[in-house]
C-alpha cells in the first residue's frame, strides 16, 4: 500500500467522518495538514478565520447545528489558548467538537520550547479542565484510531469537546494507515422499570412541569418530546438558551427557564409538585441560582433524564434518575400510556397564557406608563424579525443584556420543525454571536440573524472579513449604548452611581462593517427598521444594522434609574 504523509491522513480521516468544513487559523506547526486540505479541496474546505477564538466559536456553532463534532485547527501555544474560549463554550453547552492543535516536534518536547504548552494540564478533565479528553498522537500509524475515538467521545454521553495534539514531526512522517469508518453516537436507553416509575409519579401529580434542553437533541427527538407532552397535556419550559427545544408556538409551551425569567413562570416552577427535566444539566442559570429548585434536594419531586450517568445526582439528588440519550428518552416517553383525563389541564393552560401575556411589552420601571420606550422600540423590532425572518433562520447572540430582547420576545419554531434555530452560549461568552451567525450561514445556507451589543461585537467583529472571503453572509443588528450593559446593571445595583470601567468609546460601526465588505446602515427610529431589514434579507452580502440605544433602557424589565433607586433603598 502506498505511503502518505500523516497530515494528509488526518484530512482523509475527517472526510471519512463526514466532515466537509473546518475552521481555523493557519500555523507552521500543521503545514502538512494544510497541504492535505489543498489535496482534498474538492471534498473539504478550510475556512480561514482571523482569530482562533472566532474559529473555535464557529466550530462550536457547527457542532450545535449538525449534532456531530465541529472541527477547528489552531497552532500551538497562543493559538490553542485563544481557542480555549470556544472549547469552554462547547463544554458548558454540551456541544460535540474536536480541536486539533499543531504542536512542537517530539524532539523538542518538555523543554519549554517555543510556544510549548502542556495541553493535558490546560484542557484536561484530570485537572478539572473543560475537555472530555485530551490526547497526543505520537505515532502516525494510530491517527485513524485517535480521530475515531475523538468523534466517539465528543458525541457519546454528554456531548462535549475533545482536544487532539499533533506534533509537527509526526505530521510530516509517512504512514500506510487508512481511515476508519464513520462513527455514530451510541444512545443509552431508558430503563423500563424507571419509565414505569415515572408514569406512576405522573399519575399522582397535580402540578407537573417539564424542563427540556441540553445537548444531543435531534428533530426526531424534539418531535417525540412534543408527542409525549401532548399525550399527557404537560406544560413545557425550555432551559436557558435552549429555547428551540420545544416549539414556542405550541399551546403547551410555558416559556424559557433562564435569565430574566417571567416571574409568573418562576413561581410556577417553585409551586410544581413534579419536575421532569429532560436533557438539561440544571445549572445555575436554569435554576435561578439554585433557587427555583433548591440544591442538593429540591422540594419538588424531581425526575432527571440525562445522557451522562456522571451528571445524574451530581448537583441534585433526583427522586428518579434516568440515564438516556435524548433520542432514546423522547421515544420511550412518547409511548407512556396517558389517562383520558388529567387534573392539571387548567394549570397547563394558565402556564401558556402567562407566556403569551409576557410577550406584551410593559412599561419599564422608572418610566411613566405613557413614556416612549426610546426612539427605537426593541419589542417592536423583535416583532418585525418574527414577521420577516424565515422559520428556519438561525438566531444567534453572544452575552449581554441586549440578548434579553430576543430571549423574551422572539418565538422559536425549533427542532420539531426540522432545524435548530437558536445558537447562544450558555457559558455566557461574549463575542459568540457574530462568528456563530457567519458559520451557520456558511455550513447551512440558511438565513442567519445575529443580535449583538457594542462591546460584544468588538470581541469578534473581525470575523466579518472571514464571511466576506468565504461567501458567508449574516444579518447583524448591533445595539450601541456605549457601555458594557450587563456589568453596568450590576454596578448600579451594587455601587449606585459609581461608574467605573463600563463606559465605551466606540468606532463608526457602519464604516467598520463596510470596510470588511458588509453592507451597513444606521437606524435611529422604529419606523426605519422594517425597510432596513428587508434590504438586508435581499442583499448579496451580509448586512450590519446599527441601532443607537438610550443607555437608560438597559433591559426588558428595568432601567438604570430603577435599578439605582432600588439599590440605594436597599443600601440605606
Amino acid at each position: 500500500m502506498e505511503h502518505q504523509v500523516a497530515g494528509h491522513l488526518i484530512v482523509r480521516c475527517l472526510i471519512e467522518q463526514g466532515v466537509d468544513t473546518v475552521f481555523g487559523v493557519p500555523g507552521e506547526s500543521f503545514l502538512a495538514v494544510l497541504d492535505g486540505f489543498h489535496a482534498e479541496r474538492d471534498r473539504i474546505r478550510f475556512i480561514v478565520n482571523r482569530q482562533e477564538g472566532g474559529a473555535a466559536f464557529m466550530a462550536e456553532a457547527h457542532g450545535k447545528l449538525s449534532g456531530r463534532p465541529g472541527i477547528c485547527f489552531v497552532t500551538r501555544g497562543p493559538g490553542a489558548t485563544n481557542a480555549s474560549i470556544g472549547v469552554h463554550n462547547a463544554f458548558q453547552d454540551s456541544t460535540p467538537m474536536v480541536l486539533f492543535v499543531g504542536d512542537v516536534g517530539s524532539d523538542f518536547r518538555d523543554r519549554e520550547a517555543f510556544q510549548e504548552v502542556d495541553y493535558g494540564s490546560f484542557f484536561g478533565p484530570s485537572t478539572k479542565g473543560f475537555a472530555k479528553r485530551v490526547e497526543r498522537i505520537d505515532d502516525a500509524n494510530r491517527i485513524p484510531e485517535y480521530v475515531a475515538r475523538a468523534f466517539s467521545t465528543a458525541m457519546n454521553g454528554r456531548p462535549g469537546p475533545v482536544v487532539l495534539v499533533l506534533p509537527e514531526d509526526m505530521l510530516r512522517s509517512l504512514t500506510d494507515a487508512q481511515p476508519l469508518p464513520r462513527v455514530e453516537a451510541v444512545q443509552p436507553w431508558s430503563d423500563p422499570g424507571a419509565l414505569r416509575t415515572l408514569r406512576e409519579l405522573l399519575l399522582k401529580a397535580q402540578r407537573p412541569f417539564v424542563i427540556a434542553g441540553g445537548g444531543g437533541w435531534t428533530p426526531q427527538a424534539a418531535q417525540a418530546l412534543q408527542r409525549f407532552a401532548e399525550n399527557w397535556r404537560l406544560p413545557v419550559g425550555n432551559a436557558f438558551r435552549y429555547q428551540d427545544t420545544f416549539d414556542n408556538h405550541h399551546p403547551l409551551y410555558a416559556g424559557d427557564v433562564g435569565i430574566a425569567i417571567n416571574p409568573k413562570l418562576a413561581q410556577r416552577v417553585k409551586e410544581s409538585d413534579l419536575i421532569i427535566a429532560i436533557g438539561p444539566r440544571l445549572g445555575e442559570m436554569t435554576t435561578g441560582g439554585y433557587t427555583l429548585l433548591e440544591a442538593p434536594k429540591a422540594k419538588q419531586t424531581l425526575v432527571h433524564i440525562h445522557a451522562s450517568a456522571g451528571e445524574l445526582n451530581r448537583v441534585y439528588q433526583a427522586d428518579l434518575a434516568i440515564n438516556a440519550g435524548m433520542s432514546a428518552a423522547a421515544r420511550s416517553l412518547e409511548v407512556l400510556t396517558a389517562p383520558p383525563e388529567v387534573p392539571w389541564e387548567a394549570w397547563t393552560a394558565a402556564a401558556n397564557a402567562d407566556y403569551l401575556d409576557n410577550l406584551k411589552p410593559q412599561p419599564l420601571p422608572g418610566l411613566p406608563a405613557d413614556a416612549p420606550r426610546g426612539a427605537v422600540d426593541m419589542a417592536e423590532v423583535v416583532a418585525l424579525l418574527q414577521k420577516h425572518l424565515p422559520h428556519d433562520a438561525a438566531i444567534t447572540n453572544g452575552a449581554g443584556n441586549f440578548a434579553s430582547w430576543v430571549h423574551r420576545f422572539f418565538r422559536y419554531h425549533g427542532l420539531a420543525k426540522g432545524h435548530k434555530t437558536q445558537l447562544a452560549p450558555t457559558s455566557g461568552a461574549m463575542g459568540y454571536g457574530v462568528p456563530a451567525g457567519i458559520a451557520a450561514n456558511i455550513v447551512s445556507g440558511r438565513v442567519a440573524f445575529t443580535i449583538a451589543g457594542d462591546g460584544d461585537f468588538l470581541m469578534n467583529g473581525q470575523e466579518l472579513a472571514t464571511a466576506a472571503q468565504h461567501g458567508g453572509k449574516s444579518i447583524i443588528v448591533l445595539l450601541n449604548n456605549g457601555m458594557f450593559g450587563t456589568i453596568r446593571m450590576h454596578q448600579e445595583r451594587e455601587y449606585p452611581n459609581n461608574v467605573s470601567g463600563t463606559s465605551l468609546r466606540n468606532p463608526d460601526f457602519c464604516a467598520l462593517a463596510q470596510a470588511y465588505g458588509y453592507a451597513a446602515e444606521r437606524v435611529t427610529a422604529t419606523a426605519q427598521f422594517e425597510a432596513a431589514l428587508l434590504r438586508a434579507l435581499a442583499a448579496d452580502t451580509g448586512t450590519l444594522i446599527e441601532i443607537p440605544l438610550d443607555p437608560e433602557v438597559i433591559t426588558t424589565r428595568g432601567t438604570l434609574a430603577s435599578i439605582t433607586r432600588a439599590a440605594q433603598q436597599a443600601h440605606s
